[in-house]
């Protein structure tokens, strides 16, 4: 007994000290990561349009584009193109062209201002929405702000879905977890009819979710409220995407695993085949929650989707147990030897998810953070911040349970009993070792002394795992809101680096490349470079480069330029006032004839 106590002590001492360790490899991981990370688009952002932002074009164009910076999708949401009074000048077929959308336009469209708004999903299902004007002829510029508010999310609509989330992912913790708690820790709670109630309603509630969540997607992406939730188009429209397919699916899925845990709950344990089918389901409908939102956008979605679903797979198997020992080992009712035997192999469960939720964690935060300023800055970062504060509180709960489970119930290893020769005679006989009574009662000692300590401390353990679930249910509904936030890279200054047809009055003629860097309210770097139609570098007779912003009404900025080489000019310091929707435009004389413009937006933050 006392070299029990003494192992323990070491264990309780040796316990903080690697918890500490974790964490600091975490801020290390966290801090290199996300400080050498590349760029990268998790969500979808306008690059440039044609026609330009507040451009005066002498002749009507005939389609309007739309440039994003990865695939977006019409879906449930719209693009319209009106004139000065508020009438479509569109034709209702708008296409997309992997990240460009086509809005063809009604022709012999008379001068005047036009209003383009837009309304369009991302590849992680997030909307985009924003308007833009021009003008043609002596047509007055039409103001963006008279589509104000129209590309909002309806409020009651952006809370349901987090709500329709959370419920989805606690139910998953229950339909996984706790079955995973009987398999590798407590056999003998198949028996129980409470977990099987756990269980049946963490089904129901994964069900319940991934319904609600395809019924608000329709509104969610249309701007639309509540009243469009059985809009046959709007649920046309989620159905045929890759976000409504997975949420049915996890039904289909759903139905699937209830059918295989009934029979078990009916048999009272599992086979095989149950445990091999079971499996199988669990995980597919782990990968219908990875494989949806920002893992699909962006680079390198492969290793995304895979970090997601190994993080999902962690939480709900570490939540979902400790569920399972509330409701099951925990009760007063329940006998002390379950608890005991329980609690080591769950231990060592849970020690594994733990380190599986900070790698993949630190994985997905790099991809979607990008930089120390965006998790300041951004509401993404805000709630990833709360979320790990959180997750660094549940850690220390679970080290305090871990270190106790380690002191009273943790078995060392016995030596091996020597390796005895089997004769032929004694294999057909099959006959079975005499148990040494020694060990025997060494082994039943041991067993009662763990199942007393388990029942004194059963108290404090079940306030201790109440804490636990508690808080995971917490960081599951912080987990929910962050799948709707667009990540912190699409919130933060991003440079400008495009390349722009360069229009004159017979049509295009060369291009322009130009690069603003960072983007940012304040001093800037421009770099323009001008290509003609071979595109080989050409020396305009004159350039001039403006920067406006329609809706504040501030502009036309000159921006002085000097030339750095052939067809290459540079602003360094070009000054930038503040936030909103910029428009730089270029214009070049190419010779005394011949004049062109070129344009694009870009956000400043």
């Amino acid at each position: 007994m006392d070299d029990e106590r003494q192992r323990g002590g070491h264990l309780s001492r040796r316990a903080p000290g690697a918890v500490l360790l974790l964490l600091a490899l975490l801020g290390l991981w966290l801090g290199a990561g996300v400080a050498t990370a590349p760029p990268a688009a998790a969500h979808a952002e306008l690059v440039s349009t044609d026609p330009g932002e507040g451009a005066r074009l002498e002749e009507p164009p005939t389609q309007v584009t739309l440039t994003f910076t990865e695939g977006v999708s019409l879906g449930a949401g719209h693009t319209r193109v009106l004139d000065a009074s508020g009438e479509r000048v569109d034709t209702g077929s708008a296409t997309v062209e992997g990240d460009r959308v086509v809005v063809p336009l009604r022709g012999d469209l008379p001068d005047d201002g036009y209003l383009v708004t837009y309304r369009v999903v991302s590849a992680d299902s997030h909307p985009v929405s924003g308007a833009f004007s021009f003008v043609v002829g002596d047509g007055e510029l039409v103001p963006t702000d008279a589509a104000a508010g129209a590309g909002d999310t309806d409020p009651v609509v952006g809370a349901a879905l987090p709500a329709a989330r959370w419920l989805g992912f606690a139910g998953l913790s229950l339909a996984i977890g706790v079955p995973v708690l009987l398999l590798a820790a407590w056999p003998a709670g198949w028996a129980s009819a409470r977990l099987r109630r756990m269980v049946t309603g963490g089904l129901a509630a994964v069900a319940a979710g991934a319904a609600l969540t395809f019924l608000l997607q329709g509104p969610y992406a249309a701007g639309s409220g509540l009243g469009s939730v059985a809009d046959p188009a709007l649920l046309a429209a989620t159905a045929d995407s890759a976000n409504g397919v997975a949420h049915l699916l996890r039904i289909v899925l759903v139905a699937a695993l209830a059918v295989v845990l009934h029979a078990v709950w009916r048999r009272g344990n599992p086979s095989v085949v149950d445990v091999v089918a079971g499996s199988v389901l669990a995980a597919a409908l782990v990968g219908t929650v990875a494989a949806v939102g920002h893992p699909v956008a962006g680079p390198l979605p492969a290793l995304a989707v895979t970090a997601a679903a190994v993080h999902v797979a962690a939480m709900v198997v570490w939540l979902g147990g400790l569920a399972g020992l509330l409701g099951g080992v925990l009760r007063e009712e329940a006998p002390a030897d379950d608890l005991a035997r329980a609690l080591p192999p769950f231990s060592r469960l849970a020690a594994g998810s733990v380190t599986a939720l900070v790698v993949t964690g630190v994985v997905q935060s790099v991809r979607e953070v990008g930089s120390p300023a965006a998790l300041v800055t951004t509401t993404y970062g805000w709630v990833l911040l709360a979320k790990l504060a959180l997750v660094l509180l549940l850690l220390a709960a679970a080290g305090v349970s871990r270190v106790w489970v380690q002191q009273h119930l943790g078995v060392r290893r016995s030596r091996p009993a020597p390796r005895r020769r089997v004769t032929a005679h004694a294999f057909a006989a099959a006959e079975e070792p005499e148990p040494d009574p020694a060990v025997a009662s060494a082994a039943g000692a041991r067993a009662e002394v763990q199942a007393a300590a388990a029942a004194a401390e059963r108290p404090a353990l079940r306030r201790s795992v109440l804490v636990e679930l508690a808080v995971g249910l917490v960081v599951l509904a912080l987990s929910a809101v962050l799948v709707g936030t667009p990540p912190a890279r699409a919130e933060v200054a991003q440079p400008v680096d495009v390349t722009l047809p360069v229009q004159t009055a017979a049509g295009e003629d060369g291009s322009v490349q130009v690069s603003v860097d960072p983007a940012a309210a304040g001093p800037n770097t421009l770099h323009v470079y001008l290509l003609d139609a071979q595109g080989q570098f050409t020396q305009p007779v004159d350039i001039r480069v403006t920067l406006t912003e329609p809706a504040q009404e501030i502009g036309p900025i000159d921006v002085a330029l000097e030339p750095a080489g052939p067809g290459h000019y540079v602003g360094d310091g070009m000054a930038v006032p503040g936030a909103g929707t910029w428009t730089l435009a270029v214009t070049v004389r190419l010779d005394e004839f011949t004049a062109g413009t070129a344009s694009t937006t870009f956000p400043v933050r």
